[in-house]
């Protein structure tokens, strides 16, 4: 089981803004693309019990890691990991079906992509059922400022490991999500001068 301290750190914050948008009263299908050591979907999970969690990772240490959290935590709810690379069309996201997801959950990956963000909001806005929510969560830009100092140090490490890494701007996000049916519902301010953003797919129009 790896264990990643930020992990351990965000996990309840970003479950109580996550909980604020599930609808207890029936059942859901939940992914995290991108779930790392595996300590939030568990997590999820159990506070959860009403969804039931896909996650997914692309490297096969992370499902190991995955794996073993839900062995440790014996959670009936989490199935076993995806191996998905956001990078590529979402149609080679494992299979997934086209409106198959009432929430996706993706954090802290956006500012290590180098490739392949405009195919992620593609595959969000295909995945989730209309009504349904993306929270992403992380460090982001907002109109063209990154702030305070510890952000602008992340944003130069990333840079000097792969200048194609680097804090988005919450701006690019949101005009990526709009020709995708995703709309940025609201921004929340986090600890640790991250954020919570909320995009949900609209509803399908009425004839």
């Amino acid at each position: 089981m790896l264990v990643s301290p930020v992990a351990e750190r965000n996990k309840e914050l970003i479950l109580e803004v996550l909980a604020d948008y599930m609808d207890n009263t029936g059942q859901a299908f939940g992914l995290e693309l991108a779930s790392g050591t595996g300590q939030h979907v568990v997590h999820f999970a159990q506070a959860l019990p009403h969804v039931t969690w896909q996650p997914s990772e692309i490297s096969p240490s992370a499902h190991e890691s995955i794996s073993a959290y839900i062995r440790a935590t014996k959670v009936q709810n989490v199935k076993k990991p995806l191996a998905i690379d956001v990078s590529q069309p979402w149609e080679q996201w494992a299979g997934l079906s086209q409106g198959c997801c009432n929430v996706i959950v993706i954090v802290n990956l956006l500012h290590f992509l180098a490739q392949g963000l405009e195919g992620l909001f593609q595959g969000v806005g295909q995945l989730l059922k209309p009504g349904g929510v993306c929270l992403i969560y992380g460090p982001f830009a907002v109109n063209g400022i990154i702030s305070p100092e510890c952000n602008v140090e992340l944003e130069e490490k990333l840079q000097e490991r792969n200048p194609a890494w680097g804090l988005r701007d919450v701006e690019e996000l949101r005009q990526l999500a709009t020709p995708n049916a995703l709309r940025l519902e609201r921004m929340l301010e986090m600890p640790e001068y991250t954020k919570c953003l909320i995009f949900r797919r609209r509803e399908l129009e009425m004839a």
